[in-house]
């Protein structure tokens, strides 16, 4: 189920009513069910038409279907689900390269984007939940991870045992777009990208080799043109990464 918060200093119910709707169509899609939440009009804290808009999902899996990294092993492979954009993270970078840096308005539209920046900000996370319950059910996924905050250092080895490590071939597939601008206008180094963003690589799973096609194959039915981006290995006693770039 999922509940939500919204923030103000004073509530605009047409504002109001379009986030709720909102938030409805996103629980629909994910087959959750949106039990309430709480509004709350705080003048001395915001100001202006700023919202603060929180949600948060309780969920309940079986025991024995619960994807705790346990059956992961050298030699499974890595695959990668495209994003649609920035999704949750990275976004203090993201502003000041756009609004501080490259002293871009929300309006200015850029070429390489196909839309304006605001436009580029504020495109929709893409929805994995459906996909990955049906891959679920009909594989032995071994492991998930989503690229959220930490990037792909941050978050693909949280899934998987110490003693091993994420090999992860980034000529496999190509950043979108806004990744490429921002890192071209911020001269941000190219590792420091993929501990901040998900450079076009929203969510990973980790599966064993001889079902690794036809996983592919399913997510291509699912209209998500997944891609092999790596393996797992035996982390060397000499080398403490848990992530690293072949």
């Amino acid at each position: 189920y999922f509940l939500d918060y919204i923030g103000c200093s004073k509530l605009s119910e047409r504002t109001a009513l379009r986030l709720i709707d909102g938030i409805v169509i996103g629980c629909k899609r994910a087959g959750c069910a949106l039990l309430g939440g709480e509004t709350a009009e705080m003048p001395g804290i915001y100001s202006g038409n700023e919202y603060d808009l929180v949600g948060v999902i309780t969920g309940i899996v079986d025991k024995g279907k619960i994807l705790d990294g346990k059956k992961v092993r050298a030699g499974d492979i890595i695959i990668g689900l495209p994003s649609s954009g920035l999704h949750t993270n990275g976004y203090s970078l993201a502003r000041k390269i756009f609004f501080e840096i490259a002293r871009f308005k929300p309006g200015k539209r850029l070429p390489e984007l196909g839309c304006t920046v605001g436009e580029e900000l504020l495109k929709v996370h893409r929805d994995y939940s459906r996909v990955l319950l049906r891959l679920v059910e009909k594989f032995d996924i071994r492991a998930m991870a989503h690229i959220t905050g930490g990037g792909f250092p941050g978050n693909i080895p949280r899934v998987f045992s110490k003693k091993l490590r994420a090999v992860i071939d980034r000529a496999a597939w190509e950043p979108l777009p806004v990744f490429k601008v921002m890192q071209r206008i911020g001269s941000v180094p190219e590792d420091e990208m993929y501990r901040t963003f998900n450079m076009g690589i929203g969510m990973v799973v980790i599966v064993e080799e001889k079902i690794s096609k036809q996983v592919l194959r399913a997510l291509g039915r699912s209209k998500l043109k997944s891609t092999v981006i790596g393996h797992i290995e035996k982390k060397p006693p000499s080398n403490l990464a848990p992530l690293i770039y072949s």
